[in-house]
């Protein structure tokens, strides 16, 4: 559990992918968890695999809750509502909402409940979460660095932190952490990790050496962001930096959807391929994009997918309901020519795959959810993104400082933060600043700090980050 915070009592209602997958994190920092669950499958799943009281029952009703403590006077302190249905979902959150529970989270897939925030307010409800909406903002990220494996967007989407490898032919080669300003001035980045392929791993300094096959985390500022690719990734045609030009996306439910309107948002001019078998599907996405070629087919018909020039995609997205045919498919693209595959996987078993499969990334919807869920359970009040980065147990937070902290004024170079854990970038204004050594902090600085997992309750708390126990 994060330095200094209590044991809350906390109930999740539902135990899907989501819901066992936040309640283990919280269960394992010694919350005291209640996970509400109506199927008999899932409830027994959840007892086997989790130290958590499981609550068999609907969690919009009141007497089921009520067995979880969600009573008038009672003691618990978040509601988590994360079902795949809305109603349910909301329906939970306005009973404890009603019963006097302080916060209450609620999940959305339907995106009319987060267009507005009214629906929120008007049921009580703290926060309403579209998982659409975070998967649709990380496939940006990672059409905008080709050869990025990994992306989460920061300062309201003025800087993001990537995940990418250094290629055989890469500049940055030999090169240490301190060249790279000098050489690359228009790069504005700071490596906040390194994995080398020797195993030795961690917070670089400037005399950190890189070298092909590092994995490298990089926090930058999106103008730049293309200055990435270059970098990382170049290739002699030119083409690993191109403009993206052609897409596919199979699956036309509300997150391929979600991703078609966020393409068309973001990169303009892009011939994109929406492919679906559901042909009344089909017709109704034909009205809504116009200008994109829906294709009533199989995303895996070798015919189809040539005829439409798989070999010259940019990029081949595969967000159907099935894990398993979304790797199949994407790995078949790849076959077949497609530079950058993306496949949509909600299932934990799954997560590795990139690395036996040919497919270029793996998105999990359900993460981005969990991430959101436990920003608000350990760093509350002036946070406004987190994100945990499991493979290097690491986490991301931004931090607004408020003007009462004693590091107000103060230079990095005074506050001497310990090793393991860096200010990766600032948002002042309307800028965005790569900190140095004599950059002194604002009152109302939007800083965006990487740390090791056990060392961020720390970390956030000397930046004015608020706990539940404050």
């Amino acid at each position: 559990m994060p330095v200094e915070q209590r044991a809350q009592n906390i109930v999740i209602v539902g135990a899907g992918e989501v819901g066992r997958n936040v309640a283990g994190r919280l269960s394992s920092e010694g919350h005291n968890v209640y996970l509400v669950e109506k199927d008999e499958a899932s409830a027994k799943r959840a007892d086997e695999e989790l130290d958590v009281e499981v609550i068999r029952g609907n969690g919009a009703r009141p007497n089921v809750l009520s067995k979880a403590g969600v009573v008038q006077g009672g003691d618990v302190d978040i509601l988590i509502a994360c079902t795949n249905r809305d109603e349910v979902n909301m329906l939970s959150c306005w009973i404890a909402h009603s019963a006097g529970v302080p916060y209450v989270i609620s999940r959305a897939r339907n995106l009319e409940f987060t267009d507005s925030p009214d629906w929120g307010e008007k049921l009580g409800i703290d926060l309403m979460i579209s998982p659409e909406r975070s998967i649709a903002r990380e496939i940006s990220g990672l059409l905008e660095v080709r050869s990025a494996t990994h992306a989460a967007e920061l300062l309201h989407g003025k800087a993001a932190l990537y995940t990418l490898k250094i290629a055989e032919s890469s500049p940055l080669c030999g090169m240490t952490l301190k060249d790279i300003r000098p050489k690359f001035p228009d790069l504005m980045a700071v490596f906040v990790y390194v994995e080398h392929e020797d195993g030795v791993s961690g917070v670089p300094n400037g005399l950190t050496e890189l070298r092909a096959g590092d994995v490298c985390y990089v926090v930058t500022y999106k103008k730049s962001a293309w200055l990435l690719q270059e970098l990382f990734s170049p290739s002699d045609d030119g083409e690993a930096s191109r403009p993206l030009r052609r897409v596919f996306i199979v699956g036309g439910g509300k997150l391929g959807t979600q991703i078609a309107l966020m393409i068309k948002r973001e990169f303009g001019n892009v011939s994109m391929r929406l492919i679906d078998k559901d042909r009344e599907k089909c017709e109704r996405l034909s009205e809504e994009f116009g200008e994109a070629l829906v294709i009533n087919a199989d995303g895996a018909d070798k015919n189809t997918l040539i005829e439409e020039g798989i070999e010259e995609a940019d990029s081949y997205i595969c967000a159907t309901d099935s894990d398993e045919l979304n790797l199949i498919y994407c790995a078949m693209a790849k076959r077949m020519g497609a530079r950058k595959t993306i496949a949509i996987i909600k299932r934990q078993d799954y997560q590795d795959m990139a690395g036996y499969m040919p497919v270029d990334a793996i998105v999990d919807p359900n993460n981005a959810l969990a991430d959101v869920i436990l920003r608000v359970v350990h760093y509350p009040g002036h946070t406004r993104a987190f994100a945990m980065i499991d493979r290097i147990n690491a986490e991301m937070l931004e931090v607004v400082l408020p003007s009462d902290i004693s590091l107000i004024g103060k230079t990095l170079a005074e506050i001497r933060l310990k090793k393991g854990a860096v200010v990766a970038l600032i948002g002042r204004g309307n800028d965005v600043l790569v900190p140095a050594g004599n950059t002194k902090m604002l009152a109302g600085d939007h800083v965006i700090l990487f740390a090791l997992t056990s060392m961020m309750p720390e970390t956030a708390k000397l930046f004015g980050a608020e706990t539940h126990e404050d």
